[in-house]
């Protein structure tokens, strides 16, 4: 009978993917609410120090894949090992972070089980006892309420930053090494150089602190003045979809619906009015400050604190403030 949730941990030779932490986080909280406890997997080879590392989070047991065919990643391989994996563990859920290398094979998985993957998830909540998954729809316009049915198990995969990671609880899981069939009949892929983003992008959901402008910046001219307090802050500096549209800063420093989805510790968003589009890339924040003259903007709605005013005269006067705290 299926039971519990299993977290995929995601690593590269052995180094673990933060976005994976924000999965167990994930399957904390549904299995705490659903009365299921969460366990988590790791595939490679040499993968124990990163084993031990997921033990220390609160599961109820981590399962390594130790597999010649599973030192490198492909497709193939892991598709194939994850498989038995589920064949032998009978989970009821099965989480995943919406990542390059999950876009790439659970798809492939959820056909080989002949399940639906129901992926890039930005939430959830509990109705009669089971979980009700967030997806957005028509490029983040509207937000779908989907519930899995069918036989189990239900794969899911969550939007990075929808969960914080830093916020698993802490634990001693037990471990338990599984075996895996696995040859040159299955796994008939060559692994090739590992997909990388352009040099001059910027991964602003590992930024605990983010200062996003928006087209209240009225000119390019003066992204300058948002460039210097989020400089004299330590910040990373992002931007709504009309900024990068307009070029005025680099496609990769979008926050929203079509750029990135970020939870940093605060988020300063300047000359934002909040379209929902920027919203769901940014809602987790822990902290959310806005800046606005327009005291009506949906950004107050969501936000910690607000300030209505003139960013022209703001902007300065809080970057002369934090480099006083230098």
């Amino acid at each position: 009978m299926a039971n519990g949730i299993l977290v995929f941990i995601e690593h590269v030779d052995g180094k673990i993917n933060k976005a994976s932490y924000e999965a167990v986080r994930a399957a904390q909280l549904i299995g705490a609410q659903i009365g299921q406890e969460a366990s988590a997997v790791i595939l490679g080879q040499g993968i124990g120090d990163a084993a031990a590392e997921i033990a220390a989070k609160k599961l109820k047991t981590v399962y390594t894949v130790e597999n010649e065919w599973l030192k490198s990643y492909t497709a193939d391989g892991y598709t194939q090992a994850f498989k038995q994996i589920i064949e032998q563990v009978q989970p009821a859920l099965v989480l995943f972070c919406h990542t390059y290398e999950v876009r790439d094979f659970a798809p492939k998985l959820a056909a080989s089980l002949k399940r639906i993957l129901l992926g890039d998830n930005i939430g959830y909540k509990i109705e009669d006892g089971q979980p009700v998954f967030t997806r957005q729809v028509f490029q983040g316009k509207l937000a779908a309420d989907v519930v899995p049915v069918g036989d189990t198990p239900h794969l899911v995969s969550f939007q990075i930053g929808s969960f914080r990671g830093d916020e698993c609880e802490a634990g001693q899981a037990a471990a338990q090494a599984l075996s895996v069939n696995l040859d040159a009949d299955v796994v008939r892929q060559q692994p090739e150089e590992r997909f990388k983003e352009a040099k001059a992008a910027v991964d602003l959901t590992q930024a605990p602190l983010i200062v996003s402008v928006g087209r209240g910046i009225k000119e390019q001219k003066n992204i300058e003045i948002v460039k210097k307090l989020a400089e004299s802050l330590g910040a990373e500096i992002a931007a709504s979809r009309p900024i990068c549209d307009n070029e005025w800063l680099p496609m990769d420093r979008q926050v929203g619906s079509s750029g990135q989805t970020v939870a940093p510790k605060m988020y300063l968003a300047v000359g934002i009015s909040g379209a929902i589009q920027h919203i769901v890339g940014m809602k987790g924040a822990r902290t959310i400050v806005a800046i606005n003259k327009d005291k009506e903007a949906p950004i107050f709605e969501i936000a910690d604190y607000g300030i209505v005013g003139d960013l022209f005269e703001i902007v300065p006067a809080l970057t002369a403030e934090a480099e006083k705290l230098k």
